[in-house]
């Protein structure tokens, strides 16, 4: 490669890049955490306050993987150039965009983006749906399972019999309840378990995905796209395609 022909560009500001290394930190941790209660009786994890301490733990984590989703949905809005959705969600534009990045692919001359390229920014729409999934369904199990906020102490009183204070019903634990209503809440519970493991799996064949590609692309086209994420810094070889 003729290093005179690169350029620089900033692309990724600091509060996006820190955005992206919290969540990655945060999902390392709930998805341990979260295979080590799938697999509890196979790792012998017996005790009642072992599992309650595995979710309360996982919830912490959870909301600290939530607060830094919500700030990335804020920051879409008054971030720089290409940290904006209106540069990662599909416009009207979109579809002959698309068409020119398959093409530039076929003829062997990909177009390179500051941004996200066009497959990329489906990908990153995709994730970013999946774990706002994740987040509404571990907010709903937080509080089916462990009364945490923001909707435990509401499940806590309209399980808790007459006369019980809704503070003093404790995980995995009935008394004090009302059966039919545990019951009702049990089912709420099992519908977005399973939708919230499943995503959770889905969600990990998208990050293997997106770091197969990344290390494919940096290895084939260059451009820096892992040390961007670091710098904030791109380094291209060619005019990128969204300047």
């Amino acid at each position: 490669m003729n290093t005179a022909s690169l350029t620089e560009y900033k692309v990724w500001d600091l509060p996006t890049r820190l955005f992206h290394w919290i969540n990655v930190t945060a999902i390392i941790g709930l998805l341990f955490l979260g295979f080590i209660m799938l697999y509890k009786k196979e790792l012998g994890i017996s005790a009642i306050e072992t599992k309650i301490a595995l979710k309360e733990v996982h919830v912490v984590i959870g909301y600290i993987f939530g607060c830094n989703l919500l700030f990335r949905i804020l920051w879409g809005f008054i971030g720089n150039t290409y940290s904006r959705w209106s540069s990662i969600i599909p416009g009207k534009n979109f579809p002959s965009t698309l068409r020119l990045y398959i093409t530039s692919i076929k003829q062997g001359n990909t177009q390179q983006f500051l941004g996200h390229n066009p497959l990329g920014r489906l990908a990153i729409v995709f994730i970013l749906l999946l774990m706002l999934t994740l987040l509404v369904s571990g907010l709903i199990r937080a509080g089916t399972d462990i009364y945490y906020p923001p909707f435990g102490s509401t499940i806590a009183e309209y399980i808790a019999a007459p006369g019980v204070n809704p503070e003093n019903i404790k995980p995995h634990d009935n008394e004090g309840t009302i059966k039919t209503k545990t019951d009702n809440i049990f089912q709420i519970k099992v519908i977005f378990g399973r939708t919230h493991r499943y995503t959770a799996f889905i969600l990990m064949f998208m990050i293997a995905l997106h770091i197969f590609i990344v290390i494919r692309t940096e290895v084939r086209e260059g451009g820096g796209l892992i040390s961007a994420m670091f710098t904030g810094k791109k380094v291209l070889k060619k005019p990128p395609a969204d300047l």
